[in-house]
């Protein structure tokens, strides 16, 4: 089976906007062992701010759900709990840590993962000639399936999580690795594009 060097978390946030001001309303964390989802951790939130309608329609979270849900005073210190020191991924990844980042702030906390690597990025380099790169282009052209709703987070984490499996199985096959290193990610997603698979080259294992 094909796995990374060590676990790696997959983060998706749903939130009010993309402005410094905007809030989480909903968090899927799923932890990634052996080349499987081995946990999650899935949450509404109530951050004690208006869902705007047009993230309602996006999303279907609504203020009744974020209104009933537990407060980011007991979700947030709860998630960097259970992402502990492992790795974080995300699709965008610098979307999805800049929230984490403000909202363990807003606790007095700061989060403690080692690492962050972005399939969004990554697929770039991966995966060219692709119409986008947006979560569900990619899912439709690799085969992965969404088994809930889109823009949902949990739905969202687990189509990333497939497709970040998907990227490891990508570089065992090109690279012949049994394992992929977390590293490696780091160096793929530093290489300009062009150069990547001249890259991958030098990693192949004889």
């Amino acid at each position: 089976m094909i796995s990374f060097n060590r676990p790696i978390v997959m983060l998706d946030f749903e939130t009010t906007g993309i402005a410094p001001s905007d809030r989480i309303t909903e968090v899927a964390a799923l932890r990634i062992v052996d080349g499987q989802i081995t946990d999650r951790f899935v949450s509404l939130v109530n951050c004690g701010v208006r869902i705007p309608a047009f993230i309602t329609h996006l999303t279907g979270i609504s203020q009744a759900m974020v209104n009933k849900a537990p407060p980011a005073s007991e979700v947030v210190p709860a998630l960097i709990e259970f992402i502990g020191s492992d790795a974080l991924s995300a699709h965008n990844a610098s979307f999805d840590a800049k929230f984490l980042l403000a909202e363990s702030q807003r606790v007095n906390l700061l989060p403690q993962y080692q690492g962050l690597h972005c399939t969004l990025k990554l697929s770039r380099r991966l995966f060219p000639g692709m119409s986008n790169y947006k979560l569900a282009t990619l899912a439709a052209s690799l085969g992965i399936r969404f088994q809930g709703t889109a823009h949902r987070a949990e739905a969202d984490a687990e189509v990333s999580a497939h497709l970040l499996i998907h990227i490891a199985r990508h570089l065992a096959k090109t690279c012949k690795m049994q394992q992929i290193d977390l590293d490696l990610l780091e160096k793929i997603s530093k290489t300009v594009a062009a150069k990547v698979p001249e890259f991958l080259n030098t990693q192949k294992k004889a």
